[in-house]
């Protein structure tokens, strides 16, 4: 039948752990030669459904799976019988009675993967639920951190941004504690609801309006775009202002210590919450984060069909 994966939410540290291992595993093959690699989805079929917008999600999940030897269809709302008032279902269950192996899907709404994951026979991916979750993101994130800074228990992650609006912090509220990280959540009152630390098991996450606050001391430090399309109304208008207080720029970055670490899922804003010459620096382990996005997703995949 295999196995959904819906909400990091839904994992213990076991879990994360052998996912992660796995990924690395897979990273490990990349000095095999092509020719030589095993293609354990060799004959099965990957349906990606991406009711909104994405580019480093879908083609990751389509670049895993062609590793994997396995088939993809992408499907897209754009063009379909869902611009006709074809429900989120109906075209899902269009898609299944075609037998593919696992569905990845990708909607606006919280809650929408598990709704038809409840509903079909074969499993279920999320790829990202409006501003709810998004698993596979913070299972990539966390092997970055694990490949960046070794042991995770103990270490100090940032979160700094739009965290009402963003289903990346939600996922690693439940996800990077498992592994002993302790989060601090940062940014401005109206983009940091109250009481989200406590997603999070109880004092594995702290809630501060202060930059300086957010990164004294972190290992590393994630920033997050202001997710404007997800606002009922504008929050933060002032790129500019929010720039000078949350962003990490030449000034600011001396509040991080040396040797931390900067991520981002992207996209981001350059000049907003980072500046392009910090994005490419040394320290900036986002274009890891996309490398890895493949590997952590091709074990997932294997995963959600094979066990």
């Amino acid at each position: 039948m295999g196995r959904s994966l819906l909400s990091t939410e839904d994992l213990d540290a076991t879990e994360i752990s052998s996912i992660l291992d796995r990924a690395a595993w897979h990273k490990r093959q990349l000095s095999t030669p092509a020719t030589d690699r095993a293609l354990p989805l060799r004959g099965r079929l990957v349906a990606n459904l991406f009711f909104e917008p994405s580019t480093r999600t879908r083609l990751s999940f389509e670049m895993a799976a062609k590793r994997l030897g396995a088939e993809v269809v992408n499907w897209t709302q754009a063009g379909t019988s869902a611009e006709k008032g074809e429900t989120t279902l109906d075209s899902a269950k269009t898609i299944a009675a075609m037998r593919p192996d696992v569905i990845v899907v990708r909607h606006p709404a919280a809650g929408e993967p598990r709704r038809l994951a409840a509903q079909l026979e074969c499993p279920v991916l999320n790829a990202g639920d409006g501003a709810h979750q998004h698993p596979s993101q913070a299972l990539l994130d966390a092997l970055t951190l694990r490949e960046a800074l070794g042991e995770l228990r103990g270490r100090v992650l940032a979160i700094v941004g739009d965290i009402a609006h963003s289903r990346v912090a939600r996922s690693h509220l439940f996800c990077l504690p498992k592994l002993g990280v302790q989060l601090r959540l940062c940014g401005p009152p109206s983009l940091l609801p109250r009481g989200i630390e406590g997603l999070a098991p109880a004092g594995t996450a702290a809630v501060t309006h202060s930059l300086a606050e957010a990164l004294r001391g972190v290992d590393a430090v994630m920033l997050l775009r202001i997710q404007k399309e997800r606002q009922g109304e504008v929050l933060y208008a002032r790129n500019n202002e929010y720039s000078e207080v949350y962003g990490l720029n030449e000034r600011t970055v001396g509040l991080l210590p040396q040797g931390a670490f900067i991520l981002h899922p992207g996209p981001f804003n350059p000049g907003v919450e980072i500046t392009q010459e910090l994005a490419a620096s040394p320290r900036s382990l986002i274009l890891k984060q996309v490398e890895n996005g493949v590997l952590t997703r091709m074990a997932i995949l294997e995963r959600a069909v094979l066990s």
